[in-house]
């Protein structure tokens, strides 16, 4: 089974974990709007998160589907250029991208519902593109 979420990225995030970046990265959008809102509950649970990050990764790797986006790639740039949009061109979503990039992430509110959604929308896009090669191999095999 393929990794879907790096420990080593987690960490990097982490880094800028009292923004709830890493807990937002593996998936935890309640929690990480708050440790946004609290500073990392008061940098006391950011401190805690050390410890935590491997369960999480754990957890995400169960949770996250695979396939050609990978989602350390996705969120370096979401973290860290998304209100330009770059994450979104990476992931083929080339209009909404452009519009982040000429709105500043539409003013920023499109940038913070991608910190709470953008491990949905990349699992629904590996699934969709794991379904299309799935369909092209059942053809390919009937040719066959």
């Amino acid at each position: 089974m393929e990794p879907t979420h790096s420990k080593t990225i987690g960490y990097v995030l982490w880094i800028f974990g009292f923004t709830g970046s890493h807990r937002f990265y593996f998936g935890k959008p309640i929690t990480g709007t708050i440790w946004f809102l609290t500073g990392g509950l008061f940098l006391v649970g950011w401190i805690v998160d050390v410890f935590l990050i491997p369960g999480m990764e754990r957890k995400a790797e169960l949770r996250y589907k695979t396939g050609p986006t990978d989602y350390s790639v996705a969120w370096i740039l979401q973290t860290f250029v998304g209100y330009l949009g770059i994450h979104r061109m990476y992931m083929g979503k080339w209009l909404t991208g452009i519009l982040y990039l000429v709105t500043g992430g539409i003013f920023l509110v499109g940038w913070v519902y991608d910190f709470c959604t953008l491990n949905t929308q990349i699992s629904e896009r590996n699934a969709a593109s794991s379904e299309r090669h799935g369909s092209q191999d059942a053809g390919r095999m009937i040719e066959g």
